[in-house]
């Protein structure tokens, strides 16, 4: 049986600010990310089955990443809640804003070894996921291989 990888597109609006940073990023912004999700397995053989001839349902893949990414992040402010930030997302949160305090600094790079984290321990044991791409521009982004990992 062959091993095939399947792609699922993503996007979603979050702010964030950089604490410490020497650039425009230190200020609160925000970007349209895009979020490629790409997992890799063996697509279902078995006779009869539901959702033969699938590695795994896009609707069930779009779920996960929903539910672990999109509908958190997005319209939210990412903070490192390690930094004077934390004031900050205080103030934000008791003025009703969505607010995530994340253990790290909320670069593209952390943001999408963050997801992969959460993404990877919601699939299924037959599925593995295999790469993630974290567009904050139009030409800008970071990627996370598991086979770098």
């Amino acid at each position: 049986m062959n091993t095939i990888r399947i792609t699922k597109e993503f996007s979603f609006e979050t702010g964030h600010a950089l604490y410490g940073y020497d650039g425009k990023c230190k200020n609160v912004h925000g970007h349209s990310y895009k979020l490629a999700v790409t997992v890799i397995g063996k697509p279902i053989d078995e006779a009869g089955a539901i959702k033969l001839g699938m590695v795994i349902d896009f609707g069930d893949l779009k779920k996960i990443v929903r539910e672990e990414v999109v509908d958190p992040f997005d319209h939210a402010t990412v903070f490192n809640k390690n930094t004077p930030h934390l004031e900050l997302a205080m103030e934000l949160e008791t003025r009703g804003h969505k607010v995530i305090l994340a253990n790290y600094q909320p670069t593209s790079e952390n943001m999408v070894i963050d997801f992969a984290e959460k993404i990877s321990a919601k699939l299924p044991n037959s599925i593995k996921l295999h790469s993630l791409k974290l567009r904050e521009t139009e030409t800008a982004y970071a990627e996370w291989f598991s086979s770098d990992n």
